[in-house]
């Protein structure tokens, strides 16, 4: 009879966090279909006239990154594998990860991504309005999300993603400035309702951009405490998408420029394409 009820409990149990589950992986469609929804139907096309006025390195990211005539799709999704550490800088503890991202700045993103295997798998998603990963697809091990520190941060990211994957975000605009650093480097600083965000871009001679670093919003470190501290990531394997030139290798961590800096996410993307919104 106790074994009758535990099997039972076991299963009602199990079939709860199954349709918790899926109640995840349904936020996670509803917000990628509100994202792609953002995606301009007809947009602009690329001209250097729109850059003309921006600090010289900037203009040779913008050269580099988006040829002439190119439609500015702001709207991007990325397919990507990897490498991604839960770990420190001793003990990265790399587990191999596949991800598809939907990322449309300045109004949020989505990374759904799995990795590591059997019951060590890790699943689940991180968007600008919630952080949410199971194990083994059944133990909720990370869930939070919905409070300013959690909104300031995911901002932080998907705005110097942009500088990554959706080059065309970042033309000039009300909401959007330039200024410059020195002959290799500009500062980019982007403005959404109350948040704001500088990313610092460095470009080589031919515009190529090589390396993002902005102050993060983030409690990754030892204190565990929310607090501005360096972010940053190499870029590298350029290749052209529909008019886009954007790196498909990117190595990036916490405490950038540190002593304390280790590489926990590496991505190595197999495509990115621009997803239209439903007619």
């Amino acid at each position: 009879m106790f074994l009758n009820l535990l099997v039972a409990a076991l299963a009602v149990a199990i079939t709860g966090l199954l349709g918790w589950r899926m109640l995840d992986h349904r936020a996670d469609r509803t917000e990628i279909a509100r994202l792609i929804d953002l995606q301009p139907s007809s947009p602009a096309r690329f001209s250097a006239d729109m850059v003309a006025d921006l600090p010289e390195p900037a203009q040779r990211y913008f050269r580099f990154a988006i040829a002439e005539g190119t439609p500015l799709y702001t709207v991007a999704r990325i397919e990507m594998g990897g490498q991604f550490s839960l770990g420190t800088k001793d003990a990265p503890n790399y587990m191999n990860m596949t991800a598809t991202q939907v990322l449309a700045p300045p109004e949020g993103f989505v990374w759904k991504m799995s990795g590591g295997a059997g019951l060590m798998r890790m699943s689940g998603s991180d968007s600008g309005r919630w952080t949410r990963f199971w194990l083994a697809g059944l133990v909720s091990v990370a869930r939070f999300g919905g409070d300013p520190d959690h909104t300031r941060s995911a901002y932080g990211r998907y705005v110097a993603e942009a500088m990554i994957w959706a080059p065309a975000a970042l033309l000039p605009g009300p909401s959007v400035t330039w200024e410059p650093l020195d002959e290799s480097a500009a500062r980019v600083v982007i403005r959404h309702g109350d948040l704001e965000q500088a990313v610092d871009l460095t470009v080589d001679v031919e515009g190529r951009p090589v390396e993002i670093v902005f102050q993060r919003w983030s409690n990754a470190n030892p204190e565990g405490v929310h607090r501005l501290q360096p972010f940053g990531a190499f870029l590298s394997d350029f290749r052209d998408v529909a008019g886009f030139r954007m790196p498909f290798h990117v190595e990036a961590g916490n405490l950038f420029g540190t002593d304390a800096y280790f590489p926990f996410f590496l991505a190595d993307v197999t495509e990115i394409s621009f997803p239209q919104r439903a007619r």
